[in-house]
């Protein structure tokens, strides 16, 4: 997911009710998915997704970080104000994952 280098969407006032840890550990997560890309074949894709989640999950244990269904639901409809068709793809794919858990 490559979203603008100056994070805009972090500053919009819709998430003023988000705690600030969580809006860093988002922060995170973009930097870090920008190594998932969709070039390769689809078994490299998925497997790269696959270890970014894994270490999003014990990113967010570690940090005790967790979001309501409010909180995603808002964080993903600021997002998809500030994002490609192909960010809102990457979104959703990840929203999968961690709504078939």
């Amino acid at each position: 997911m490559i979203m603008e280098p100056n994070n805009e969407w972090m500053n919009d006032p819709e998430l003023q009710k988000i705690d600030k840890a969580k809006l860093d550990f988002l922060n995170k997560m973009f930097v870090q998915s920008t190594t998932i890309n969709s070039n390769g074949n689809q078994a490299e894709a998925q497997k790269k997704m696959m270890t970014f989640l894994m270490s999003l999950n014990k990113l967010s244990k570690d940090n005790n970080i967790s979001f309501d269904s409010e909180d995603v639901a808002l964080i993903f409809s600021v997002l998809k104000k500030y994002a490609t068709p192909h960010d809102i793809d990457k979104m959703q794919k990840i929203s999968s994952f961690f709504h078939s858990r």
